[in-house]
């Protein structure tokens, strides 16, 4: 498949490399590639993991090098919320290997970096992310670093050094956690690569396969898909997806995004009821859900003209409805972290009519979280 990058900012093209992550322009880049050619019967015989979708990925047709990187991640349960609900689907995405869809994005961003020649990666992360690449990236055989903040759940930090990464913890910000490793990447050395999930457009190349899987589910596009939203890995992701699968007239049209925040860091849900293209800063507040506490999200304009290009809108919850809803989701069977918990919250001052067929994901095992469930 062609590809290069492509700045957002100022749409100068560059060869896919190992150690560019971002125009000199200060412009983040985005993949210029070919529109993929979708052929769902083909899906059909290929194994039951993302790779069966490796024609529509950023790859040769007979790259390898993802078979040194899977743990067998993707083809996650698609289910009713509850017997009442039936039009109302959660996307089971914490079964994945290391207990969140970000494994989606990790494992073709470590295929590609495999791919390039990486013998060692760096990646910031407010958690779920740096497990991801650190397993991946042991898997493939690559050295890690991982970037992260001190208030980040201990046993997320368990899990990237029980997968042999080194871990560096950063007091303040995300913001503050990511500069440290963009300072770190400034200076790679020979086989480094800075493993991204927010500045490197092959990680959403992965998480536009949630998109996909959808669709094989139902058969269908739903009408509407709530996402939590804080760098936009998954909102974008999906938005891509769907914009391929309409590319491709396999759907009718794309679903509507609903975007969600936690009141106390909602940068993007200000922006949106204001009309403004992009975001002013949060400063000085958290939440709960931590891996959408993300006062300055690098890809804000295209978080924001995704969703409303799709017609979508934005949320906002506060921590006792976070709270309320990860109780009730465990008491429907499912344990989630908070960020999980605040679709569900979400779902319930959604506006819609019981015919609308709807998909919430849940992005994250309970079983990480640092918070006990709420009772």
């Amino acid at each position: 498949m062609r590809q290069s990058y492509i700045c957002h900012s100022c749409h100068t093209t560059y060869p896919v490399s190992r150690d560019l992550w971002k125009c000199p322009c200060g412009g983040l880049l985005d993949l210029d590639k070919q529109m993929p050619l979708l052929h769902p019967t083909a899906w059909k015989s290929g194994p039951p993991t993302l790779w069966r979708f490796l024609d529509a990925l950023p790859f040769e047709k007979d790259a390898k090098s993802w078979q040194n990187v899977t743990l067998g991640e993707g083809d996650t349960p698609l289910l009713p919320v509850s017997a009442d609900k039936p039009n109302v689907y959660v996307k089971v995405d914490y079964l994945m290997p290391t207990l969140s869809f970000k494994d989606r994005g990790a494992a073709v961003l470590i295929a590609k970096a495999l791919e390039l020649g990486a013998t060692s990666v760096i990646a910031d992360s407010s958690g779920n992310a740096g497990t991801a690449v650190s397993a991946y990236a042991a898997r493939a055989g690559i050295a890690c670093e991982v970037f992260c903040s001190n208030t980040v759940s201990p046993k997320k930090q368990a899990q990237m050094a029980a997968y042999n990464a080194t871990v560096h913890t950063i007091a303040g910000t995300r913001e503050d956690v990511a500069r440290a490793a963009q300072q770190k990447a400034a200076n790679l050395e020979e086989g480094g690569f800075y493993a991204s999930h927010v500045y490197n457009p092959y990680f959403y190349e992965g998480t536009k396969t949630y998109a996909y899987e959808i669709y094989e589910q139902l058969g269908e596009a739903p009408d509407t898909v709530i996402v939590p939203v804080g760098n936009g890995t998954l909102l974008l992701g999906a938005y891509y997806g769907f914009s391929e699968l309409l590319a491709n007239r396999l759907i009718g049209k794309c679903p509507k995004i609903v975007a969600v925040q936690a009141q106390q860091c909602a940068p993007l849900a200000h922006a949106f009821a204001t009309g403004e293209p992009s975001i002013t800063p949060t400063l000085g507040q958290t939440t709960i859900a931590e891996g959408i506490a993300i006062a300055a999200p690098p890809r804000a304009t295209q978080i924001l003209e995704a969703v409303r290009n799709t017609d979508g809108t934005f949320i906002t919850v506060s921590e006792e409805q976070i709270a309320r809803a990860r109780s009730a989701l465990a008491k429907q069977g499912f344990d989630v972290e908070p960020t999980s918990a605040a679709t569900y919250a979400a779902f319930h001052l959604y506006r819609h009519c019981e015919t609308e067929t709807i998909v919430i994901p849940l992005c994250g095992s309970g079983t990480k979280a640092s918070e006990h469930i709420a009772t």
